[in-house]
């Protein structure tokens, strides 16, 4: 397994629907593998493989102690609405309540090219959702107001607006730092 960097807000990738995986070969696990590490570093509870930088229809969750891939998602049911506080690794110290389904149902397959199906509320809910969004090239700044989705883009862009380029190296924290 190793660490994967991080594509940030203006990367391209984050905005292309991502490309059907199909048969799941030791590459893709090696992704996934990839994306479990990199995800837990960078302390997120989702992470989709275009956040990565592949554009490919792959993503992880750890949630409530319910750890995951989803290969080749879709939400089979969706009901109820919630609107709750969401960020993104791909978008750093910014936030913003985005309206959700409050339970899902999906059909995905896993690391072992099995299909399975899973229903899921709360957290867990909004996060599959998220992360199918970035399969999808959406992000969770779409699903706000115009008004509101300005001043976050605009506070994101005076945040970083000495940043180089759109990708972040994710960093293991050393043990001298524990």
């Amino acid at each position: 397994m190793s660490l994967r960097s991080l594509h940030l807000l203006g990367s391209p990738v984050l905005r292309q629907r991502s490309a059907e995986v199909g048969t799941v070969d030791d590459e893709v696990r090696r992704l996934v593998d990839d994306m479990y590490e990199t995800m837990e570093v960078a302390k997120g509870v989702g992470l989709a493989a275009n956040q990565v930088g592949v554009a490919r229809r792959v993503a992880v969750v750890d949630v409530e102690e319910d750890r995951f891939e989803m290969i080749d998602p879709v939400i089979v049911e969706s009901e109820g609405r919630v609107a709750a506080e969401e960020g993104c690794l791909s978008i750093p110290e910014i936030f913003g309540d985005v309206n959700r389904p409050e339970r899902v149902v999906i059909e995905a397959t896993d690391r072992h090219g099995a299909r399975y199906r899973k229903e899921a509320v709360g957290l867990k809910a909004r996060a599959i959702q998220h992360e199918i969004d970035h399969l999808d090239g959406i992000l969770f700044l779409d699903h706000l107001s115009l008004v509101k989705r300005q001043i976050l883009l605009a506070r994101y862009r005076r945040d970083h607006k000495d940043d180089t380029g759109y990708v972040k190296e994710v960093q293991a924290e050393s043990a001298s730092q524990e």
